[in-house]
């Protein structure tokens, strides 16, 4: 199953796979420390992070576990975002996530919000999953606000790769 939104659109935005030319555009997320200060694993050089992030995404994309959509601006044409559905485990149970990041200069701007709703009407129309998760670090405000807007509910606490996050969940109506 191809849980991409390649293709898709909301209000303001495009949605579209990642290309490896999109590299360069990533790259200023990784350098912000506000995007990298949530995650144990993820290496401390920007460069290096963003690599292993893109290999995570085309391994997603080969192996059919879904995928970051890039987020297109439909007005100007920029790259701002990524958000899409994931195949994840988590406390060994299989469950479909919808994951954000959006670029530093784009961020307090309703994107991520926009986004994630248009993941979960996605996955719900096309009967993916009969509830979706986000998988939040603790400390990450911003993105549990996102996920609360878009009608989830905190579900429970766990550690997910070492690391303490909430799972926030959605059930389909």
């Amino acid at each position: 199953m191809d849980y991409l939104l390649n293709g898709e659109e909301s209000k303001r935005l495009l949605y579209r796979k990642i290309q490896p030319s999109d590299f360069k555009l990533w790259l200023p997320f990784h350098e912000d420390p506000q995007s990298i200060g949530h995650w144990s694993e993820e290496p401390t050089d920007p460069k290096e992070a963003c690599e292993q992030w893109f290999s995570k995404i085309f391994y997603r994309y080969e192996n059919l576990l879904g995928g970051m959509n890039a987020l297109i601006h439909k007005t100007t044409g920029n790259f701002i975002g990524q958000c899409g559905l994931l195949k994840q485990t988590v406390d060994a149970i299989p469950e479909l996530e919808i994951g954000y990041s959006i670029l530093p200069a784009y961020r307090n701007k309703g994107y991520a919000t926009e986004a994630a709703e248009r993941c979960k009407s996605f996955a719900f129309d096309h009967t993916l999953a009969n509830s979706l998760i986000s998988i939040i670090h603790i400390e990450n405000k911003a993105s549990q606000r996102v996920a609360i807007l878009n009608g989830m509910i905190l579900d429970k606490t766990t550690l997910y790769k070492n690391n303490p996050v909430h799972i926030f969940r959605v059930y389909s109506k």
